[in-house]
């Protein structure tokens, strides 16, 4: 008895007959996997083209990261080619029109994914820092803040020299200059960009205008509804306070007590 599909035979007949072939020209499945697998190979097919560098440079060049890396599947000649560091790169920082990418990552899986959780803001911590204030100040969350930084609470900032704030504006990314980094304590790897200078320290072209204008306003704003006075005085505690909200409603808590209690005197 014969299986479901075949014949004794094992032969097919092609409903769209082979130019090569008379109509009804019967092939064996042999034969057809063979022709598939042929016209399935980029070496194998007409398409010579695929075989020049500079050609297929080209056109991998315009593919997004994770269509970058299945095409080294294809071949050695298309593996050599998307593999290279400079290729990777670029497909990497493409999509947010990042200038450049420094440092080398633990794995070339890094370059796979170019989403913004890739990248964050290096914000080195100063007195005065608190996660609240810096999740108003970059205009994110608290506990992506937290999240990104393998914190389980804000008591883990008094254990670190810097923290790493998610970027939510791809903005911020335009023509930059970032870093491959590891940071130790959230324990990932990410595309590192640095707003007040670089690694070194040194002062760096980069500006942070794009969130100090906008959130200072916001963070004098909050504070001056908060505290119910005019923006001079909210200035003046948030500057007695190093930029940090809660600090200055502190502050001017204890102020209005030390009145309070010299009027009564």
């Amino acid at each position: 008895m014969e299986c479901c599909g075949e014949d004794e035979n094992d032969q097919l007949l092609l409903s769209n007959p082979d130019p090569n072939h008379g109509p009804g020209t019967f092939l064996s499945s042999s034969s057809l996997c063979s022709s598939s697998e042929t016209s399935l190979s980029p070496m194998n097919s007409n398409f010579t083209a695929l075989l020049s560098r500079d050609l297929l440079r080209a056109i991998l060049e315009r593919l997004m990261p994770a269509d970058l890396a299945r095409s080294a599947c294809v071949c050695r000649l298309w593996r050599a080619i998307g593999s290279d560091r400079e290729m990777q790169e670029r497909a990497f920082r493409a999509p947010w029109n990042v200038r450049r990418v420094l440092g080398q990552p633990s794995s070339d899986a890094f370059w796979r994914h170019s989403s913004l959780d890739r990248f964050a803001i290096s914000h080195r911590l100063r007195r005065g820092d608190s996660v609240a204030g810096l999740a108003l100040r970059y205009s994110v969350q608290v506990m992506d803040i937290k999240r990104l930084n393998n914190m389980m609470s804000d008591h883990g900032i008094y254990s670190r020299e810097r923290l790493l704030i998610p970027i939510c504006k791809k903005e911020l990314l335009s023509n930059a200059t970032c870093y491959v980094e590891l940071d130790e304590h959230a324990k990932r790897e990410v595309a590192m960009l640095y707003l007040e200078g670089d690694p070194d320290g040194k002062a760096s072209y980069l500006t942070n205008n794009a969130i100090t204008q906008r959130g200072r306003r916001r963070i004098l704003n909050s504070v001056r509804r908060s505290m119910q006075v005019d923006e001079g005085t909210a200035e003046y505690y948030l500057s007695v306070s190093n930029g940090d909200p809660r600090v200055a409603l502190s502050q001017y808590t204890e102020d209005l007590r030390w009145e309070a209690g010299s009027n009564r005197i």
